[in-house]
């Protein structure tokens, strides 16, 4: 299953700052923004699967 998400993100002094505008409660960084889209998108699935067991199932439902 693959989900489309926005990043902001902006250059400080040392690192590479981003959020997500679709969850602004992620907010990360990185010394490039290949890490930070990375440290992004761990953030993200971190935050998803928080509560989710082991051997957990997908299926793509209509809305």
């Amino acid at each position: 299953m693959s989900k489309q998400l926005t990043m902001v993100y902006w250059k400080s002094e040392t690192f590479w700052l981003g959020k997500l505008i679709e969850y602004p409660e992620i907010m990360t960084q990185g010394e490039t923004l290949e890490e930070l889209e990375e440290n992004l998108k761990d953030a993200y699935t971190l935050m998803v699967m928080e509560d989710v067991p082991e051997g957990y199932g997908i299926k793509e439902i209509a809305l």
